[in-house]
């Protein structure tokens, strides 16, 4: 059985970013993700929102050669979801009646993806992972 594993925002731009302070905790553990597709134990996806959300954080902070490192070394690998409207009104939905200012649309697109597809673990640094219930790898 594959292991499915959730790629957030907070762990591309982790990796991206060599004087980020997670950035060695996360290139430990994408080695291992990595490891884990090309042996074809564990597929590793995020969604649409999180692809705009990194890059769009990435070309601010880091400039278009981030932009590029992203899309050709960190994002090839993945298996990204687009959002359609169902998945976007779920998330939504959950946004509205949680009433958090702190936790975005992109986290609570995340969440619905993550628990209409049973996937329990995701490489992130936003603690709201937790707080929903799911497993990152460093807890």
């Amino acid at each position: 059985m594959v292991e499915i594993v959730f790629v957030d925002t907070s762990a591309l731009l982790a990796g991206l970013d060599v004087e980020d302070g997670g950035h060695p905790v996360v290139a430990s553990h994408w080695h291992r993700l990595l490891d884990g597709i090309a042996a074809g134990q564990i597929a590793g996806i995020t969604h649409s929102y999180v692809v705009s959300e990194a890059m769009s954080l990435a070309q601010r902070r880091m400039g278009m050669a981030a932009v590029w490192r992203l899309n050709d070394a960190l994002l090839k690998p993945l298996m990204v979801i687009w959002v359609d409207q169902e998945l976007h009104h779920r998330a939504l939905a959950a946004m509205l009646a949680a009433n958090r200012r702190s936790v975005s649309l992109v986290d609570w697109t995340s969440f619905e993806l993550m628990r209409s597809r049973g996937i329990t673990h995701a490489l992130a640094f936003d603690t709201h992972f937790t707080e929903q219930g799911f497993t990152l790898p460093w807890d």
